[in-house]
């Protein structure tokens, strides 16, 4: 029997251990709402014998910007599924994410092209505001799909947080999925504006997408508008076939102050989906609210992030993933954000990536 294969590998010390959000939320339960305890079961036993009293008080510790939290909290809490958390609650998701407007960064992206882009918290608000006009002007509604066949870049991103801001749904896959796989996600949901890639990156290999997007599109009856995100900014592109590019797309829209739609708290956000290893891929709706303050847990009390901290997940759009890691904005950090093959040109590309971009988690 191994004596140490019961012990921790690492342990904080008490100093750092009183220092996490973790401790300072513990401190702000005791406070508000008379929690005793004095380890992490503890606090565990607590959000589950007193559920309602825990997510309030993380509501306020993780500083939810709503327009209103209601003064329910919980309806019929013993029912699976049917129990309903703050059904008076009105906020929106994408604001939470862009709560900063300042010039620090909010996201560095690496492509294993060798490409590295920085865009600072008002540089992504600015974008998305421009993409979320362009969405209002082509008749956009809350609850309307919109759809991504994108790589892991910054635009993408914005895009997200354009459909959420005005409280259209997203779905999204990775553009390494081929036609049928897309087909057997989007055509269930019927997206009225596809946002697609001329482009991506992997094993050192440049992989046109531009005619697989021609053949979703045509499969695709749902879609009013495709746009095209370029890969490089740098690179303009001619629109053809019915695509609009990104800059044309946004023409006319000019940068500003976002109306962000305040929303029910399990107004559909996202639409996700199980593996399709038993036939056609399930949907999956994730509300906005729920999404929210659950990331928000994990990113402040399981994960110690503090603002300025860099986030990265080695993940595409494609795997739910994604979505975890851009609620770090929330939290306040930098994301990073990777594109490309993990081992090219060889395996030491993403510890060379957490090396010169100071990542922290």
């Amino acid at each position: 029997m191994n004596e140490l294969a019961d012990q921790p590998l690492w342990c904080p010390s008490p100093e750092r251990a009183a220092a996490t959000p973790l401790a300072a939320f513990i401190k702000a339960l005791s406070r508000e709402a008379g929690y005793d305890g004095d380890d992490y079961a503890a606090l565990h036993r607590f959000s589950i014998e007193r559920p309602e009293a825990f997510w309030i008080a993380l509501w306020d510790f993780a500083e939810v910007i709503a327009e209103t939290r209601g003064e329910r909290v919980l309806i019929d809490g013993d029912l699976m599924p049917g129990a309903c958390w703050f059904p008076d609650a009105r906020l929106n998701f994408a604001e939470n994410l862009l709560r900063r407007r300042d010039d620090s960064p909010a996201i560095i992206f690496r492509s294993e092209s060798g490409l590295r882009r920085e865009l600072s918290h008002r540089a992504l608000y600015d974008l998305t505001s421009r993409i979320a006009g362009a969405l209002i002007a082509a008749g956009i509604e809350p609850g309307d799909r919109i759809a991504g066949y994108l790589p892991n870049t910054p635009e993408a991103l914005a895009a997200m947080l354009a459909a959420a801001s005005i409280g259209a749904t997203w779905s999204s896959c990775s553009p390494d999925f081929g036609i049928q796989g897309v087909l057997d996600r989007f055509g269930q949901i019927e997206p009225r504006i596809l946002f697609a890639t001329d482009r991506y990156f992997y094993n050192g290999k440049d992989i046109d997408c531009r005619d697989r997007v021609h053949d979703i599109v045509a499969q695709l009856p749902s879609v009013e508008q495709l746009v095209l995100l370029p890969y490089d900014p740098e690179m303009p592109l001619s629109a053809e076939g019915g695509m609009v590019g990104l800059d044309d797309f946004v023409a006319g829209y000019p940068a500003g102050d976002i109306a962000f739609r305040q929303l029910p708290f399990d107004h559909p956000l996202y639409i996700l989906f199980s593996s399709g290893t038993t036939g056609v891929p399930k949907c999956i709706i994730h509300g906005a609210g729920g999404t929210l303050i659950q990331h928000l847990k994990e990113h402040l009390l399981q994960s110690d992030m503090r603002p300025g901290d860099r986030l990265f997940y080695f993940t595409t759009l494609g795997w739910m993933m994604w979505n975890w890691l851009v609620s770090g904005l929330a939290a306040g950090a930098t994301l990073l954000l990777y594109d490309g093959s993990p081992f090219h040109p060889d395996g030491n590309v993403l510890f060379d990536f957490a090396e010169q971009e100071q990542m922290t988690h």
